[in-house]
């Protein structure tokens, strides 16, 4: 496993299940945007209605199947800060098992839709001083 610097647990619900008795891997996407947000909230002390990012990238990379009663556990942490961009490194762990690697590149962008905009300075700060 490789070392991140934040974790939070997810918990997998009745409908992330599907036919096959495991979690669909549409939903790996969902606990990723899970992770990003509780980042954010316990990061940067940013709520949802102030994370003006959208997401530009998503690569998942599958290595084994989550089940219902499974404890899954998504690791990330910043890989790359850019003058507007943020890439991030994700596990998603059931135990010491690791069931998909991710990566995605977000960016700030301003809230009436006229493009990308430099990410905050104190987002910029917090994110670094977490990582040292």
């Amino acid at each position: 496993m490789s070392t991140f610097e934040y974790e939070t647990e997810i918990q997998v619900r009745f409908r992330d299940v599907d036919a096959m008795h495991h979690v669909n891997n549409a939903v790996y996407a969902t606990y990723l945007e899970q992770a990003r947000v509780d980042y954010y909230a316990d990061v940067l002390g940013v709520g949802l209605d102030g994370i003006d990012t959208v997401l530009v990238s998503l690569e998942i990379d599958y290595r084994s199947q989550i089940e219902l009663d499974d404890p899954v556990t998504v690791a990330m942490g910043v890989r790359d800060i850019g003058k507007s961009s943020v890439t991030m490194g994700y596990e998603v762990r059931v135990g010491d098992r690791v069931a998909a690697t991710a990566e995605t590149v977000q960016v700030y962008v301003d809230a009436d839709g006229d493009g990308s905009r430099p990410l905050p300075a104190d987002w910029v700060d917090r994110m670094e001083a977490y990582r040292a």
